[in-house]
């Protein structure tokens, strides 16, 4: 099976405040890290496919209408009914919501566009997941009877062409254990504030959106998808509320430096919550 050999970004353990200040065209980290050499291996090269179910993701083919993704209108107009019927198909969920979505890139940023995320992590952790998929059903399905389940995911798509210089790691479910993660809080700012003020106290921190960001660890097994294009997308769990399954999915950009002639990575993601609703009685 081809591999690559790279670096992924873990929490240090002596790191204690854990936040991220987001503006436009800029994240930074509080939390300290470290980079670690882990091996990469090729996920087209499996034994058998991955699934949403046993491994956290799946690739697909979904070809997109949509031509222009800087283009907010044509984004929700068109994209987005995309990615709801692709969630549908995928989890089998009857009502899905969208959040938003993002673009990425390894070479430009700005207003609109985002650097790669650089550390393993998930976008959430438990306790804003449980929130945030109560508050976005209430919106956007206050007549309906509630749900028995909810996967809160990203469907990623490459948007430059193959290869790419900064592809997505992907963390097998089954290799991290439940009581991985510490909570890394989601700070939006109109400019990263000086060092000194990162650090103080912020009321309310705790009720605030949190991803979880992790700790080395060598049972980790990582995957990619090298040479993705436009017509494929990855679906990746953030959180199942059903812990019986594949529940979330570690995963982080690196850098691909073994592949020659590699181009700048640009890629869109949309994040969204699959229910699964109940019966009316």
């Amino acid at each position: 099976m081809e591999t690559v050999d790279a670096k992924i970004s873990y929490l240090k353990p002596t790191s204690l405040i854990n936040r991220r200040f987001w503006a436009p065209g800029e994240e930074v980290n509080t939390g300290e890290y470290e980079p670690y050499p882990v091996v990469i291996r090729n996920a087209r090269q499996a034994d058998k496919p991955f699934t949403l179910d046993e491994h956290g993701f799946a690739i697909a083919e979904h070809p997109t209408q949509l031509d222009d993704f800087e283009n907010k209108q044509r984004i929700e107009n068109v994209y987005f009914p995309e990615i709801k019927k692709i969630a549908m198909e995928m989890t089998g969920a009857d009502h899905v919501a969208i959040m938003g979505g993002q673009i990425r890139s390894s070479g430009k940023t700005g207003e609109i566009i985002q650097p790669p995320a650089a550390e393993a992590h998930v976008d959430f952790n438990e306790f804003t997941s449980h929130k945030i998929a109560q508050m976005l059903y209430e919106k956007t399905a206050p007549d309906g009877p509630g749900y028995d389940r909810f996967i809160i995911f990203s469907i990623w798509r490459v948007l430059s062409e193959p290869p790419q210089d900064w592809p997505l790691a992907l963390c097998e479910a089954a290799s991290v254990k439940d009581d991985e993660g510490v909570s890394n809080v989601k700070v939006d700012v109109d400019e990263i504030p000086p060092y000194e003020e990162r650090f103080k106290p912020i009321p309310g921190e705790e009720e605030m959106v949190a991803a979880t960001i992790f700790f080395h660890n060598p049972e980790h097994r990582w995957w990619y998808y090298p040479d993705m294009t436009k017509d494929e997308i990855v679906f990746i769990k953030f959180h199942d509320s059903d812990h019986g399954r594949a529940w979330r999915t570690p995963h982080t950009a690196f850098h691909d430096a073994a592949r020659k002639g590699a181009r700048t990575r640009e890629s869109y993601e949309t994040r969204g919550i699959a229910y699964f609703t109940k019966e009316r009685s």
